[in-house]
């Protein structure tokens, strides 16, 4: 292991980085706590219509142990899920009596350690939402020049209500979005007459010319015309009564519909300075007083120069609802309509009835938890190309989903970065297509309190000198104090170097005396996401190739040797610890055994703990995902230390490629537009191979006229294709499988029919072989190749669970280690990619005055216009710390400047400005310029030639146009389009223009008979007419036109 270098003009971080999946397990640990426990309260008692005969009660609940292992779930493609169970109690009041019974409610998906969930064996991931928060806004609408403000009152649940000032000096309300009416009427159905509503506003600046301007703009004079008003307002075309109108404006108030909730009740109390308290909070609707204090801001506000609106981009504004929150939400929606189903049936059964199983059907309840899980748009297929990528995926919040935005309605404010964002959502990492700005990743020392506000930490600085109080601030609350950024020179005792300083007070930079500044950053990357984090000189890039590195990082295919970068960023190590998927000593011992399948520790005490390793177990995104032993036997380890490496990491750190030695410079134009040249040693050490699994299945069905059989006895195929296959017709393991073999051997009987004398003969003769059956087999895909690794099969007779009318599955696993080849995506940490062009042999590729050749040459073309100057920094930095043997740790904005890097390269011995002569590896001459060389870390991503190569001979047609299918899945042709036609038109190349548009395409006599030419090895005789011409002749007959095609007499075509 090399030694770390660490280049840091900092202190360092003064918290420790916080486990970065921790907040979805605590959300789903609050939920199986205290969310289940909430709903059932809200759903219990349950009467029926007329509250004579029954009530049932959910006493309490409880979640059974898993059913499998998460290992035994995937493999066997299961749900990984655990049954809950409620205890119910029927009271029947028309005998008095009693009964309690256990009720199996439903079986509920468990979160694994990594914070995913595996559904039907596939891992996937709920993606919290960034929703608008709940309680207060204030808005602005302009009305003849003047700017008149307004707020909204946002619930949990329950209707919107709107208050508007308008230049007639009077106060409106919405609620629901409705017409409006004027807030007196509210006020009075709230329960103040008109003089206690006077009494509401004595003695405010101003509130006595808005009430009387109300007032007089009011039709109604009491209670009962305010609640016909506002009935009118809301249910227009309704008769209004005073009792109806009563009953459902007391109804919209009420607590049953409208909940303000925890979060809202505390936002409103913060925002005016009240009591924050749990007694506070727990009032839940809206009262008078609320009303009044909104209208005596939205007053004061109108008459201060200069105030503005709240910001709704701002975070503060904004909150994150977890896992926990969402599943809640569905299942409240489950038991609405179990509670329904219970009521109904309450009123129609027997009074006789005395179990509480007769009433309680748990159907919905299930069904609105499963599709949450397999339908809900935040419910993800887990992301798993590495584990940065999975890492990633669990830090990820979405504006998107139900009750978010949609990418159609989102402009670009709600997608820009905002000075809030700071420290808790980071500013580059998000996607780069419709989703940017929607798609967030949290900061690394973000966390989320309860309420599901983002918070970050800043520690303390009293008189210049900084502390070791860390203080953890929301977005509202940061923005009342000077915070310095991390990278302020501080001396070793925590004095501020400077005299002045710069700071962030109210989202604008200011600069400051250093006694002023209260809080200072506690990390230079402290704005970052994970991914961003882990590019080192980031200060150096352009904003929008730190965006394409930071996403291209979570592409990288992990390489059959993993190797950590020379020049890290210190993230490394804890991201690969978080994610879960290391194997960790969790006590101190010596190793006893370690092999690919296990490794056993022995602990002082003589007990021996054994570690579970997993072989090539195949991903969602279909890289391979195993443990190497990282101990030997008689090792002895320390609590924490790591056992395993995975295949993305290498001495604990992540390590997503290979360090290669690179050259910035032209090579006979093989490099232009970003194309990247290699040297054949990459290809011939195996620097870049990675391993690929894929999954082929095939269902045995009952199908009506008899069951499918697996066999290796499958009609006209020859004894060659069969070889591989066992007695069942299944392939054995071990064997290689190219396009077109057979995977399993299966057929499938088809309808009888008459047969004639021959083939009676022939089944007289040869038996059952002739018997009418269809092939049917599961043949390897075009395109796909490798060795097979795994047979499963699952049968009924196993006790396996199996979709009607399938009498067994069986699943084969092709694994293929796939070498760096001409086509494949390179790219460096910095946004710079690009596509291989050529492999060159060693002895042709550029060499140093040592002798050593150049693995990689770039384009220097490729670093001024994109303006991500890292990559020169790293490449000389990494020369530097191969030299001297080190790994070199460059944190974001407080890493090794221009004259650190320059001070390595001498203490290497190599020139200050990191560029050497190189020779031409085909002449031996040297080079008319000195060039850049160094290592670079180098990703070789997903994006792979194997993937996308296509090719064509004959293949399936249209059945509607009778032209070839398009794309790679329908081994479909390339298109020749309008303006392809224009180019052979325009180079009167004519026998080919036809020869496109006839017999390649919808001729479909031609292009049979040109088929059986090329058999025999005849002339292709001439096109016959394209199917194209008989469709433009049926529209035109459909148009009432009668066009026929008549050929002249007596054409010779043999003149032509």
């Amino acid at each position: 292991m090399l030694p770390k270098k660490r280049f840091e003009n900092y202190r360092g971080p003064r918290v420790e980085i916080p486990d970065l999946i921790e907040p979805q397990r605590e959300s789903f640990k609050a939920f199986i706590e205290n969310g289940l426990k909430e709903v059932f309260k809200e759903f219990s008692p349950i009467a029926d219509y007329s509250d004579k005969k029954f009530e049932l009660v959910f006493r309490k609940y409880e979640l059974g142990s898993p059913k499998t292992t998460p290992e035994y779930a995937k493999e066997n493609k299961l749900t990984y899920e655990a049954p809950l169970r409620a205890e119910v109690i029927l009271k029947n009041k028309t005998f008095g009596s009693e009964k309690s019974q256990e009720i199996f409610m439903t079986d509920f998906p468990l979160m694994t350690e990594n914070g995913s969930f595996i559904i039907n064996g596939v891992e996937r991931v709920i993606v919290p939402q960034l929703a608008r928060s709940y309680g207060i806004f204030f808005t602005t609408n302009e009305s003849k020049g003047r700017t008149y403000f307004g707020a909204k009152i946002i619930p949990a649940r329950g209707a919107w209500v709107e208050i508007e000032s308008e230049a007639d000096g009077a106060l409106y309300v919405k609620v629901d979005r409705k017409r409006k009416f004027p807030i007196t009427s509210l006020l009075r159905v709230l329960g103040a007459d008109d003089k206690e509503i006077k009494k509401l506003f004595k003695g405010f600046p101003h509130a006595e010319d808005y009430l009387a301007a109300t007032i007089e703009k009011d039709p109604a004079q009491t209670p009962d015309d305010s609640y016909i008003e506002i009935y009118k307002r809301l249910r227009d075309g309704d008769l209004a009564t005073v009792e109806n109108a009563r009953e459902f404006v007391d109804s919209i108030f009420a607590p049953e519909r409208y909940d303000l909730s925890e979060i809202g009740r505390h936002h409103f109390n913060e925002r005016f300075g009240m009591s924050t308290d749990s007694k506070a909070t727990a009032v839940r609707t809206v009262s008078i007083d609320d009303i009044a204090i909104i209208i005596k801001h939205i007053i004061e506000q109108n008459h201060t120069p200069g105030a503005i609106a709240d910001d709704i981009d701002h975070l503060g504004f904004r909150r994150v609802r977890y896992f926990g929150e969402m599943v809640q939400q569905r299942v409240r929606v489950g038991m609405t309509r179990m509670k329904r189903n219970i009521q109904d049936r309450m009123s129609t059964i027997e009074a006789e009835t005395s179990l509480p199983i007769q009433l309680v059907n748990p159907r919905p309840l299930q069904a609105a938890i499963k599709e949450f899980f397999t339908t809900n748009q935040l419910s993800q297929f887990m992301p798993q190309q590495n584990m940065l990528a999975e890492l990633e995926a669990l830090r990820t919040l979405s504006a998107l989903g139900p009750g978010g935005l949609t990418r159609e309605r989102a402009g670009f404010d709600v997608r820009d970065v905002h000075t809030s964002h700071y420290g808790r959502l980071c500013p580059i990492h998000t996607p780069e297509g419709p989703n940017i700005g929607l798609i967030l990743r949290l900061s690394m020392y973000a966390r989320v309190n309860r309420f599901g506000i983002i918070e970050t930490p800043y520690a303390k600085v009293e008189k210049g000198v900084v502390t070791n109080e860390v203080v953890y601030f929301n977005a509202h609350e940061e923005e009342n104090f000077h915070i310095a950024h991390a990278a302020v020179a501080v001396s070793e005792d925590g004095k501020i170097q400077s005299d002045v300083v710069e700071v962030r007070y109210h989202g604008e930079p200011r600069i400051v005396a250093k006694k002023d500044v209260e809080y200072m950053d506690i990390a230079t990357n402290q704005a970052f996401s994970v991914a961003t984090s882990m590019v080192p000189f980031i200060n150096h890039d352009d904003a929008n190739r730190a965006l394409m590195g930071s996403n291209m990082q979570k592409q990288a295919t992990p390489c059959i040797v993993p190797e950590a970068p020379l020049v890290g960023t210190g993230v490394e190590e804890m991201a690969a610890r978080d994610t879960g998927r290391l194997i960790v000593a969790d006590e101190a011992g010596e190793v006893m055994e370690a092999d690919a399948r296990h490794i056993v520790v022995k602990n002082k005490d003589g007990k021996k703990r054994e570690y579970p390793l997993t072989t090539f177990q195949r991903t969602n995104d279909f890289s391979a995902f195993y443990h190497r032993a990282a101990v030997t036997t008689g090792q002895k380890v320390k609590r924490g230390d790591v056992l395993a490496n995975t295949s993305s990491t290498d001495e604990g750190q992540m390590a997503l490629g290979q360090n290669a030695l690179v050259a910035f410079m032209s090579w006979s134009g093989a490099n232009y537009e970003d194309a990247i040249i290699i040297s054949e040693r990459l290809v011939k050490n195996s620097k870049f191979a990675t391993i690929h699994l894929d999954e082929l299945d095939v269902s045995v069905r009952d199908t009506k006229l008899g069951p499918e059989v697996t066999t290796p006895d499958i009609p006209n195929v020859s004894e060659q294709k069969l070889r591989n296959l066992d007695e069942e017709g299944i392939i054995r393991v071990g064997a290689e499988v190219r396009p077109g073999d057979i995977l399993v051997g299966k057929v499938t009987p088809k309808g009888e029919t008459q047969l004639t004398p021959e083939e009676r003969l022939l089944r007289s003769i040869f038996g059952e072989k002739a018997k009418d059956v269809k092939d049917t087999s599961l043949r390897l895909e075009a395109g796909k190749r490798g060795r097979v690794i795994g047979v499963k099969v699952f049968s009924r007779e196993n006790g396996d669970q199996l979709e009607s009318g399938v009498i067994k599955k069986i699943l084969i696993t092709v694994a293929q280690v796939r070498n760096v080849s001409v086509g494949d995506k390179l790219a460096g940490r910095h946004g710079n990619k690009g596509v291989i062009s050529r492999i060159l042999p060693e002895e042709d590729m550029p060499y140093m005055e040592d002798g050593r050749p150049v693995d990689v040459i770039l384009t220097p073309l490729g670093v001024p216009s994109r303006m991500n100057l890292g990559q020169i920094l790293e490449l000389h930095l990494g020369m530097a710390a191969n030299t001297l043997g080190y790994q070199a740790i460059v944190p974001a904005f407080a890493g090794a400047g221009e004259k650190e890097v320059k001070e390595e390269l001498v203490a290497a011995g190599l020139p200050a400005d990191g560029k050497v002569p190189l020779r031409d590896g085909r002449t031996g001459e040297e080079f008319a310029q000195r060039i850049s060389v160094g290592y670079m870390y180098i990703l070789k991503l997903h994006h792979m030639v194997e993937d996308k190569i296509h090719m064509r001979s004959i293949g399936p047609y249209s059945l509607i146009t009778q032209q070839p299918l398009g794309g790679k899945a329908q081994i479909g042709g390339q298109r020749f389009g309008e303006m392809e036609v224009w180019a052979l038109l325009g180079y009167g190349a004519a026998y080919t223009l036809r020869e496109m548009l006839t017999i390649k395409s919808d001729d479909i006599v031609g292009r049979s008979a040109a088929f059986d030419a090329i058999v025999r090895g005849e002339r292709i005789s001439h096109p016959h007419t394209p199917a194209a011409f008989n469709v433009l002749v049926n529209q035109l007959r459909g148009l009432s036109l009668d066009v026929d095609l008549k050929r002249e007499t007596g054409f010779d075509r043999s003149k032509y």
